[in-house]
Formats: structure tokens, C-alpha cells, sequence
């Protein structure tokens, strides 16, 4: 009796714990029932609180909700923190949208054993390349030459301890294998990790990862070496495996720099540094990207631009390489003559908003909306009046989506029609701008404004593609465990183009498409600003 006693004693306390040893021996991952459940969650909430693009999704073939169901037999499969965290990852970028990322949390998923999330709060982020990952003394570019139907990889610039075809390596090599897989397995299998609306936008940021070991991919994907398969495209192919390095060691022989030869560096700013053509009346502008700094650095340029007499100069103003940012309609107004109508914008109207237009209100409230809005000129005001206004009203109508304003009220209240005119110092000469996938967000808004409204020839390549109003980031938790997993976003508005249409995964066409490509690459630059200089002599 007392034996029996013993067993039944023993088997309650089995019992009484089971969610302790679950949580020991499931670590952070939780049980498949929760990851089922978590997988089901952001579902429903990506399908109340994504704005789609339709025209995005036309352009690549995509169902997102196809698409994101692809993936829920590997998230609730998921046996370790780093392949959950992953399938996430996939999870998210099915939506295809370059904004949208997952971040690991305090007590949440950590992709790597050495994970800290103050060190790193965007870890599959293509940017990390910024923090400086080990890196193989190569880079790659893209062959746009066949797109949309075909694109390909090849070598683009070389650490300078190689010389031409030392050990059969050189620049213009096309790339057909890495590691043991060929390029168009190695392409289908890490596709699912990266950012992209656009195709051209997905080849590049491709084209800017492979050499370096960044965490967009698991560390399974990595080996000691870049092994490389490449070919010249006559029939001769090589192979070569390079080693990860520390980035400060390489020194970059720079094959395809740009060099502004027949230009004088005169200004250099966070935004933008300004050169002036040593025998032309041109002063071309080399765009850095749309920081907090542009209204201080455009201002500048316009006081010394005035008084050194210099407006009736014609502008190149290059964005090949920027970023995005805000402000983009404040240097328009200084550095085009003509009118403009501005990009528009909207909200997705679903649970979050009532969350956000309160968080605007105490943003509002406490400083104004210098630090949360960098695009906003007023002091939020007209932000405001519009989320309380039309936002809240047309959430307790039951709308999906809120009315179209002038992009965030930023340079016009929710009444304007978004005309805006040039301030009364401005250039007026004629103007080129080039542009490329490298970039986009505002970029891209920047690139719809001069394109949709004629202000001037675009020539090169069309931005990245990605622009929207506003995301959303949620700390996730699991619904039946309740603990940490990650964070996660979802876009929640749309840009709308001057045109009418919806600018995600829909970039403005530039006047004169000039693709890089494997044969045109060593002098690309040279020959888009030789053209930029040709169109201004018109």
C-alpha cells in the first residue's frame, strides 16, 4: 500500500510540472500548439492590418496569404530558437516589402547563441553589412542587360591583393556556382530571406550580401570560404575559394568608382556634397540620402548658390547611391523652377490606429513632431487635426483605408491638393537626375515627384520600389504561453504616387533606361553623367 502510495505521489508531482519541464526542455521555442497558434496570429493580423499593393503583387505573382501559409509547417515544426526565428524571417518577407522586418526582443528568439539585442535590434537586416561582418575580398554586381527575364552576377570589384587573372580571378567574371550549389539553386534557396518589392531591387541587395557573412542567412548557409564557380562567357571557367577577412583590412581597387572627373568638389555635407563642372555652367549634386540634415544643408546651398550668382546654373543631381529619409518636397521646391503636385498618403484602418493616433497625440503633445515625423515642416499640427479628424471618423465608419492627403500633412494640410510651388529662391536652370535600384523609401517618393510631374529628364535605372506611410512594430508574444518571440511590423498605409497610383513595389520609369550591365559596368557612371551633360546641352 505504501509502495503504491509512493508511485501515485510521484506521478501527481509528473503532473503538477509538466509546463516547468516544457519550458526547459522547449527552451524559448515553446510547443508546436503555440507556434501553431502564433503562426495563425500574425496571419489575421497581416490580413486585417497589411496595406497591399495590388499593383505590386500583380507585377510579381504574388498571393501573400498563399504565399505566408507556405510557411507555417516549418515555424510549428521549428526545434531550435535560431530555426524558428527564421521562419519568421520568411514568414514576413513572403509580403515582399523591403521596410517590413523581424527584430529579436529582450527574452524573445535569439538567432545565435552570442545574440545580444542592444547590439543588434534588426538582425536579419540587410544594413547589418554596416557593423562590419566578415567579409571575402570580392564584390558582385548585377547584369540588368535581359531583365526583367533574366539577370545574373558577376565580379565586380577586387581586394587589391589580386591583380588581373593572378589565379584566374578578375572583374567581369560571371558568377554560375557558389559553394557546392549552382547559381540558380543558391538563388531559389535564399530568396526567402531577403527584403525586396521589386525584382531589380531583390538582384541587388543579393549582389551587396554575397560577400560578406551578415546574418541575413543562417549560419548553416556559410562555410570558412566563398567558394566560387565562375565563368567569362566564352566557355572558360574557373574556380576560386576566398576567405572571410575583417572588412577594415581590404583595400578596394575600386574598378567601376565614381570619379567626377570633369568636376571640382566644392561642398560636402551629411546630405549631399556639391561639385561644379570645371568649363560648364553645371553644378552637379552627389545625394547621400534624405537625413535630418537636409533643410539646414539645402538652405545653405541656396544662400551661397544666391549670392555667388550661380542660379541660373543647370543641375545633375545624382541619387544612384542614396538612401531614403524625409524632406524630399523641401529641396524640389529650391531646386526646380516649376510647380509640383506632392506624393499622397493614406492609413490602413484597422485595430492599431486608435494605439497610433494616441501615440502621435502624446508625440505631439511633448515635443511636437520635430523627432517621430522628420517630414513635417509645421509642428505637427495638421498631422493631427487629420488623424483625429478623418482617421478616427472614418475607423468608426468602418472603412478600410482612410482619404488620401499630402504624404503625412508634411508639406500641406489634409485640405490641399499637394500643388506646391518653388520658393522664391530657386534654380532655374534645367535639371537631370540619375537614378538606380540601390535605394529607395523616399528616394523612390523623390523620383515619382520629378518623373510623374515633368520637372526634368531621369535617366539610368528606376529606384528600388518601396515606399509607404507608416509601419507598425508589435512585440509578439506566443498566445498560449504568453512569452516573448519577436518583433514584427507591418505596413500600414500606402504612398500614393503624383500620378494616382500606389508607389510600392511600383517605381516611376525614368525617361531614358540605362541598365548596368557585365560589359557597360567599369565606366557605367562616367557614361550616365556623359549623357546627363549631353540632354543639358539640348
Amino acid at each position: 500500500m505504501i509502495k503504491q502510495l509512493t508511485l501515485i505521489l510521484v506521478w501527481s508531482a509528473m503532473l503538477a510540472v509538466p509546463a516547468t519541464l516544457t519550458a526547459q526542455t522547449e527552451s524559448r521555442i515553446s510547443t508546436p500548439q503555440d507556434r501553431r497558434a502564433l503562426f495563425n496570429y500574425l496571419l489575421d493580423k497581416t490580413l486585417e492590418r497589411e496595406a497591399f499593393s495590388p499593383i505590386k503583387n500583380q507585377r510579381l505573382g504574388l498571393d501573400v496569404e498563399k504565399a505566408m501559409r507556405a510557411f507555417e509547417n516549418e515555424i510549428v515544426a521549428a526545434s531550435t530558437e535560431s530555426e524558428l526565428f527564421y521562419a519568421l524571417v520568411k514568414l514576413s518577407n513572403a509580403r515582399k516589402d523591403r521596410h517590413l522586418t523581424v527584430s529579436a526582443i529582450d527574452g524573445g528568439l535569439r538567432p545565435d547563441p552570442n545574440y545580444s539585442s542592444s547590439a543588434n535590434s534588426n538582425y536579419p537586416d540587410l544594413d547589418a553589412a554596416e557593423q562590419e561582418p566578415p567579409t571575402a575580398p570580392i564584390r558582385f554586381a548585377v547584369d540588368f542587360s535581359q531583365a526583367p527575364n533574366h539577370f545574373s552576377l558577376f565580379v565586380a570589384d577586387l581586394g587589391d591583393q589580386f591583380r588581373e587573372d593572378a589565379g584566374g580571378l578578375r572583374s567581369g567574371l560571371i558568377v554560375t556556382g557558389i559553394n557546392d550549389l549552382s547559381i540558380s539553386d543558391f538563388v531559389s534557396r535564399v530568396r526567402p530571406y531577403f527584403r525586396y518589392s521589386t525584382e531589380n531591387g531583390f538582384w541587388t541587395k543579393l549582389a551587396q550580401a554575397l560577400h560578406q557573412r551578415t546574418p541575413i542567412l543562417p549560419r548553416s548557409f556559410y562555410r570558412g570560404h566563398l567558394d566560387l564557380r565562375l565563368s567569362d562567357g566564352r566557355g572558360q571557367n574557373s574556380t576560386v575559394s576566398l576567405p572571410y577577412i575583417s572588412a577594415q583590412t581590404i583595400v578596394w581597387q575600386g574598378i567601376s568608382r565614381r570619379k567626377y572627373s570633369e568636376f571640382q568638389l566644392i561642398r560636402s555635407g551629411e546630405v549631399f556634397d556639391l561639385y561644379r563642372h570645371r568649363a560648364r555652367k553645371v553644378l552637379l549634386i552627389s545625394w547621400k540620402g534624405f537625413g535630418d540634415a537636409l533643410i539646414e544643408e539645402i538652405d545653405s546651398l541656396m544662400e551661397w548658390a544666391s549670392k555667388a550668382q550661380l542660379l541660373d546654373y543647370n543641375l545633375v543631381w545624382d541619387g544612384t547611391r542614396s538612401r531614403g529619409g524625409g524632406q524630399g518636397a523641401y529641396a524640389i521646391q529650391r531646386l526646380s523652377p516649376k510647380p509640383f503636385k506632392t506624393t499622397f498618403g493614406n492609413l490602413r484602418l484597422s485595430d492599431v490606429v486608435p494605439e497610433f493616433v494616441d501615440g502621435k497625440r502624446r508625440q505631439f503633445k511633448a515635443d511636437g513632431m520635430s523627432d517621430g515625423v522628420r517630414e513635417t515642416i509645421d509642428d505637427g499640427s495638421w498631422l493631427m487635426e487629420w488623424l483625429e479628424g478623418d482617421v478616427m471618423q472614418g475607423l468608426a465608419a468602418g472603412q478600410a483605408y482612410s482619404n488620401d492627403v499630402p504624404f503625412k500633412t508634411a508639406h500641406a494640410p489634409a485640405w490641399s491638393d499637394g500643388r506646391l510651388n518653388p520658393t522664391k529662391v530657386h534654380f532655374r536652370g534645367e535639371m537631370v537626375c540619375l537614378f538606380g535600384p540601390y535605394g529607395g523609401s523616399h528616394l523612390d517618393q523623390f523620383a515619382a515627384i520629378v518623373i510623374d510631374n515633368g520637372l526634368c529628364t531621369t535617366l539610368g535605372m528606376p529606384a528600388g520600389g518601396y515606399s509607404n506611410t507608416w509601419e507598425w512594430e508589435e512585440d509578439v508574444r506566443f498566445p498560449l504561453s504568453n512569452e516573448p518571440v519577436v518583433k514584427f511590423m507591418w505596413s500600414i498605409g500606402h504612398t500614393i504616387r503624383p500620378n494616382g497610383q500606389i508607389l510600392e513595389g511600383n517605381p516611376a520609369e525614368v525617361d531614358e533606361f540605362l541598365p548596368l550591365t557585365r560589359e557597360n559596368y567599369r565606366h557605367y557612371h562616367d557614361r550616365l553623367l556623359a549623357r546627363a551633360l549631353k540632354v543639358l546641352e539640348r
